[in-house]
């Protein structure tokens, strides 16, 4: 493995009686990176996390984690991981505090050293006002925020994330994303399972589709939107009678046939050319006196990008 490559995966292959999880999977996850692991609900996201992390060996193929291989030499690799699942892993029972302790105590960072890492963490996840009340009085966030910094404790090379930010609000989601982020400035690598494509926009530097345990796509978040279609006018027209005279007045200055939706009052039309183009199309509704709300320049989405390659939503 090459040394700038943290996660590697040739041909991943695994199967439960009659059903193949894993149909040969390729992945390759440059260090200090953020790779977005995409799919629908039973593509092969979770079986291939749970592989890449030594909890399950796959049938065929290979992987390499942090230079180490998952089956060979997965003690090596436990070392140099950490794992998010998808719902918090803490004790309910414990303070936050005790959390960290205890696990760092039997990561055999010893008494003291467990207690100045807990400490640390505490006040990087903005825990420590909470830290000595059981944990079964947080918040959703707040255990979500402990859940990660418990895989914090032995300072690993390779963060996995499996749908880490499942039912938490914009806010603590939007905390956990920007914690992530310093974490990647910081070195780490992290492989992120995710249903939200938003997140996948706005964390990933590298996206992976897979559908029915297979990569099905693979490139950044502006390299798969492009193969949906290039940037596209959206006009909003104030009143229902202004859709027919902008339809027609737009026609003349843009290729292909708009795209109305009458009930959002909305035309999306693509430019020949982006610079030109607004200005031409602005003159033209101009022109035809009609009144508009709305008038900007729009990109694909990742979900149109996910309809497009699997042929459902996300969550279906």
């Amino acid at each position: 493995m090459a040394n700038d490559i943290a996660i590697e995966a040739e041909g991943l292959r695994k199967r439960y009686a009659d059903h193949e999880a894993l149909a040969g999977v390729d992945l390759s996850v440059r260090a200090g990176t953020v790779l977005g692991l995409l799919g629908p609900n039973g593509a092969g996201k979770t079986t291939t996390v749970r592989v890449l992390a030594t909890l399950l060996r796959p049938d065929a193929g290979r992987a390499a984690v942090a230079g180490f291989d998952v089956v060979a030499e997965p003690k090596q690799v436990q070392r140099r991981i950490g794992l998010a699942g998808q719902y918090a892993a803490v004790d309910e029972l414990l303070t936050g505090r005790q959390n960290l302790v205890l696990l760092g105590t039997l990561l055999h960072l010893g008494r003291r050293r467990a207690r100045a890492r807990a400490a640390e963490l505490l006040e990087r996840f903005d825990l420590t006002a909470a830290a000595d009340r059981s944990v079964g009085t947080y918040s959703g966030g707040m255990r979500r925020r402990l859940d990660l910094a418990t895989c914090l404790i032995a300072r690993p090379s390779v963060l996995f994330l499996d749908e880490p930010t499942t039912g938490l609000d914009p806010a603590s989601r939007m905390t956990l994303w920007t914690i992530v982020r310093e974490l990647v400035d910081e070195g780490v690598t992290v492989l992120l399972t995710t249903q939200y494509l938003e997140e996948a926009d706005y964390l990933a530097d590298h996206i992976v589709v897979i559908d029915t345990g297979r990569v099905i796509a693979e490139g950044t978040a502006d390299e798969l939107k492009r193969k949906v279609g290039q940037e596209r006018l959206e006009v909003s027209v104030t009143h229902p009678g202004g859709l027919a005279p902008a339809v027609a007045a737009l026609s003349k200055v843009t290729i292909g046939a708009p795209v109305v939706d009458e009930r959002k009052r909305s035309i999306a039309v693509e430019l020949v050319d982006n610079a030109g183009g607004i200005a031409a199309a602005a003159n033209a509704l101009r022109e035809a006196n009609v009144e508009f709300s709305d008038f900007a320049l729009r990109r694909p989405t990742l979900d149109e990008v996910f309809l497009d390659l699997t042929g459902r939503a996300p969550t279906d």
